[in-house]
């Protein structure tokens, strides 16, 4: 079908107010929205300042007190437990409304803050919703998190409660929650009158008197008393969560997100961008822990009515590089939004998806990628075995939704590959030049977006408006600054080359290192790689390119590093200056599956570095360095 992006697009431009206005028609307002936005409210202005809602609300008791009441809410899938369980939106209802008053009784009100510590389980959906329905801020912390790095969160949010699990599973280890938990908390200077721990029968926790409760045993009692607790109604502006993205000083940025505008841009973006039914299974492979999983595992699914799935396994070893195609048959999933690390793994370990013949896959109408870069070759070996669309689209923690997008809702543009196509509605994207000048078509350039942001992205950070000004809005008046760097072609479509410091600069020329990483990828040997800068006396930096190859390949590593050095010459040209290839095992990644560029840089440089807290394994950071050593590095 022919796409309505265009006049979608043009209509936003148009007349924002009028557009943001009949998307909020979609919600339930306790009070609705007379004016769309105060442009005096805020750091930058703020969207449906007159408005009162709840969220909670509109994620569960609308649907669960009509049509939607017996329709599956939440499908949980634990390969690592060996469980699966279903919830019905009036199943929902029933836990989500007793666990807000069982937090009403441990003193939890409108207003407060509550720490959510806790794996990909079902308890996790329930604890953001009940913080939701009375009004408390919820702030969830990715389950494992170090110590120290949750120590810094409980300090920033000074939460009244913590809610967590005795442990998470990691295929072939137990992840003990509680202990790193009594650790943060007695690291932190804030701190909680309360935890509500739910042991998980793979490790039991110790319970701290006065302070710590069962959280079995805690709902038994409200559901026997015939507790529930009541939506609370709260201003469009109220702050629905906080969630920690890193902070380039190491201090953690609290980015907030509102009721109102979150829940408007949330419903929106289902239908126009996902093309989403209400009653239809979608399935964010993601963690509750990432902004990923707050927008499309919990909050914009339920929103809508559709069916969402929480998976605590992983894309391979769980039990092997099927795992997806099982879930998709089995839960007749529609549509399936990962990273693109996912899919690579998948790749590098069945290349010619052996396993997918397995599978009935056939109810699949779209992948979604996002989280870092889409290499081209992913995508095409993607779209190759899948057979439906593969939409890669880009997106920040800050945002809460696609800035740039191809929207399936409204009909598909025509894909580029390596790029996430166009600016949604709301996003008015520009390239800019150091002094905030636009640059030309085809030029790289700094990716701002001209304020005001739309509905759902974050008003300010927590408790610190000069840092929202000094860390997004400073640097280019009127905009708000990304810190990515790309470019746009002739069509409008945006080319996304990386961080503003993932761009090099080689005896003056600026390259990017996502243009190589493209090359590097296109070898028929390689499942997955990165490319960083490093030092270099003469030149400034000259790149290194780290490759992981694919599964029986049996040719020398030195042969195919020679074949790449070649290929980026060819491809790129002697400008790149590009000598340097290194195969690896692995590379270091965040357990989101983002690739630790920079920390690989330092190593590289002999700067003084630490592992990362978000690290999946910090063994491989030895494993860098003595890559590294072995090429004389």
């Amino acid at each position: 079908m022919a796409s309505r992006y265009g006049e979608v697009y043009a209509g936003w431009q148009k007349d924002p107010e009028a557009f943001w206005a009949q998307a909020a028609r979609e919600i339930d307002w306790v009070e609705a929205p007379r004016q769309i936005f105060d442009p005096k409210a805020g750091v930058y202005g703020r969207w449906f300042p007159d408005a009162t809602c709840n969220t909670c609300f509109n994620a569960v008791d609308r649907h669960a007190k009509g049509a939607r009441a017996h329709q599956d809410a939440i499908i949980y899938d634990s390969p690592v437990t060996g469980q699966k369980k279903r919830y019905t939106y009036a199943q929902l209802l029933d836990e989500v409304s007793t666990l807000a008053a069982v937090l009403l009784e441990m003193g939890v009100t409108k207003g407060d803050r509550v720490i959510v510590y806790m794996p990909m389980i079902p308890e996790a959906l329930f604890a953001m919703l009940a913080c939701a329905r009375i009004g408390a801020i919820h702030s969830v912390v990715f389950g494992g998190f170090a110590a120290k790095e949750l120590a810094t969160r409980i300090d920033d949010a000074a939460p009244k409660a913590v809610l967590t699990t005795s442990c998470g599973i990691e295929p072939g280890r137990v992840v003990k929650y509680k202990p790193l938990l009594d650790e943060a908390i007695s690291l932190a200077s804030a701190k909680p009158t309360t935890v509500l721990l739910l042991q998980r029968e793979q490790a039991q926790a110790s319970m701290i008197a006065g302070r710590d409760h069962d959280w079995v045993e805690a709902m038994s009692a409200a559901r026997a008393a015939g507790k529930r607790a009541d939506c609370v109604t709260l201003k469009a502006t109220d702050p629905l969560y906080i969630l920690y993205t890193s902070g380039t000083t190491g201090v953690p940025k609290g980015v907030v997100r509102d009721n109102g505008g979150h829940m408007v841009a949330m419903t929106w973006t289902m239908q126009n961008l996902y093309g989403i039914n209400p009653g239809e299974p979608f399935w964010a492979a993601s963690d509750v822990g990432w902004v990923v999983g707050h927008s499309y595992i919990v909050y914009a699914p339920l929103l809508h009515g559709a069916t969402t799935v929480v998976y605590e396994g992983k894309p391979i070893g769980t039990p092997d590089a099927g795992a997806f195609w099982r879930m998709i048959e089995e839960y007749k999933i529609v549509s399936l939004f990962t990273a693109p690390t996912a899919f690579r793994a998948i790749k590098k370990e069945d290349p010619h998806a052996e396993f997918l013949k397995k599978y009935d896959t056939s109810c699949l109408r779209a992948l979604f990628l996002a989280g870092e870069r889409a290499d081209p070759d992913t995508v095409q070996w993607a779209e190759t075995i899948l057979g439906v669309p593969v939409i890669d689209h880009w997106w920040q923690t800050e945002t809460g939704w696609g800035i740039v997008g191809n929207p399936l809702g409204l009909g598909m543009l025509p894909v580029k590959h390596g790029s996430p196509t166009v600016p949604m509605p709301g996003y008015d994207v520009q390239i800019v030049d150091e002094a905030a000048k636009p640059v030309a078509n085809g030029k790289m350039g700094s990716i701002v977006i001209k304020l005001p942001l739309p509905p759902g992205c974050l008003p300010t950070l927590w408790g610190n408006d000069e840092r929202m000004r000094e860390s997004y809005l400073a640097e280019f008046p009127g905009f708000y600054k990304t810190a990515d760097a790309g470019f746009k072609d002739d069509d409008g479509y945006l080319y996304i080359m990386g961080r503003t410091d993932d761009i090099i600069n080689v005896a003056g020329h600026r390259l990017s290192t996502g243009g190589m990483e493209e090359v590097l990828a296109s070898h028929q040997d390689v499942a997955e790689c990165a490319v960083i800068g490093i030092k270099d006396e003469l030149k400034g930096e000259q790149p290194c390119g780290f490759v992981v190859l694919k599964s029986g390949v049996t040719r020398s590593p030195a042969e195919i590093e020679k074949e790449i050095v070649g290929l980026v010459r060819e491809k790129i040209g002697p400008v790149a200056a590009f000598k340097i290839a290194i195969t690896v095992a692995r590379l270091p990644k965040t357990r989101s599956g983002k690739i630790l560029r920079g920390t690989m840089k330092k190593i590289a440089d002999g700067d003084d570095w630490s592992a990362p807290a978000t690290i999946d394994d910090p063994a491989v950071l030895d494993e860098i360095g003595a890559a590294l050593k072995a090429k004389g590095i």
